[in-house]
């Protein structure tokens, strides 16, 4: 059996049928009906805002905030800054350093509601760059947007960084009133709550305080969607605490901080309050400070501005102080605590934005 020369045949494949020119035929068919598409240059696709330019104004946008807020307050600046020269300077670069430990502070409660290690120095850098931010935004939201960007960022599931920010917040809150409620029964004479509140306000308070509390346990209760959502975030934000809990590393990290982190921001108001010769007691003091942020903490300004420096004033009042030198002091605490940190607090976000890292 001998194989043949002869090549094989090849099999022609039948070639693509010619469409007709756009305009001819086409149009001219019953059958089909004729859709416009969007006019496009050859070689052009349509114009979208690029990823990197939209990062770059998120860059931006905190100095442009830090640039809108100091005009605002422009005033108060002006009068702390003149406050802080009559001040003795030991006292205020212990009150400096002191503010920078509430950062380490902040940063520690916040790795200790994740069982996950978080990198330390984008952890602490991006607690700086969310105080900034809480100052620029209504209370709370500032940093709370920063900090879950963050740990999403870092692998974490949306649902479990909701729920570890829902326990920094808890734990931060539960921190900050059991503070008061110490320093309130070891100094009942602290704070004269008489001239602090009226005794007027206590009654629509406690209303206000009712309507809300109703509303939060109607609204689940009467809305099925929100109950299934409600139902579902306090079972994971349960399992993220019993889950940090189990690590005696992680439960020293979250309430280690968040006692410190307010007793921190006190002992500041404590050491501008010795270097503006205020007239009261330290410990009368801290009482004064708590007492006050714990007043405001409910009150959606940015960073407590305006609201804070008047409730620190009543209870510097209430502590026993004098009005003008109360008035100092809460200027010149605002000053190191706020406005000092802002800048460098908005270049930090800006980079980190910058840096993908949140």
């Amino acid at each position: 059996m001998t194989l043949s020369s002869q090549p094989l045949p090849v099999r022609k494949t039948p070639s693509a049928r010619p469409q007709p020119a756009v305009g001819g035929a086409w149009e001219a068919s019953a059958d089909v009906t004729a859709v416009q598409l969007p006019e496009v240059r050859p070689g052009r696709l349509p114009r979208r805002v690029p990823v990197r330019r939209l990062r770059q104004i998120l860059c931006l946008l905190p100095l442009l905030l830090v640039t809108v807020v100091a005009v605002r307050h422009r005033s108060v600046l002006a009068e702390g800054f003149a406050h802080l020269g009559n001040a003795e300077f030991p006292w205020l670069l212990a009150a400096a350093g002191t503010t920078c430990l509430t950062w380490v502070a902040a940063a520690c409660t916040r790795q200790g509601a994740v069982v996950e290690r978080l990198p330390r120095r984008r952890l602490l850098a991006t607690q700086f760059a969310a105080g900034a931010a809480n100052h620029l935004l209504p209370t709370g939201l500032g940093a709370s947007a920063v900090n879950l960007r963050f740990m999403t960022v870092c692998g974490l599931p949306l649902a479990r960084s909701s729920a570890a920010l829902a326990l920094y917040l808890l734990a931060e809150s539960v921190g900050r009133v059991a503070l008061l409620g110490a320093l309130l029964v070891a100094f009942p004479g602290a704070l004269r709550l008489g001239t602090l509140v009226p005794e007027t306000a206590f009654g629509p308070l406690l209303a206000g305080a009712g309507v809300v509390l109703v509303i939060a346990v109607a609204v689940p209760v009467l809305v099925p969607r929100v109950r299934s959502a409600v139902l579902s975030f306090l079972r994971t934000a349960l399992g993220e605490a019993r889950s940090v809990h189990t690590r005696p590393a992680r439960a020293l990290a979250l309430w280690g901080g968040a006692f410190a982190f307010p007793a921190l921001q006190a002992a500041v108001l404590v050491l501008v309050g010795q270097a503006m010769g205020l007239d009261v007691p330290p410990a009368h003091m801290a009482v004064a400070y708590l007492a006050a942020t714990v007043a405001v903490a409910l009150v959606p300004t940015p960073g407590g501005i305006g609201s804070v420096e008047a409730a620190l004033v009543v209870a510097l009042v209430a502590a026993g102080g004098p009005a003008a030198v109360a008035t100092a002091v809460v200027l010149a605490f605002r000053v190191i605590t706020v406005w000092l940190p802002l800048l460098p607090g908005a270049l930090t976000l800006g980079a980190l934005v910058r840096l993908k890292v949140i």
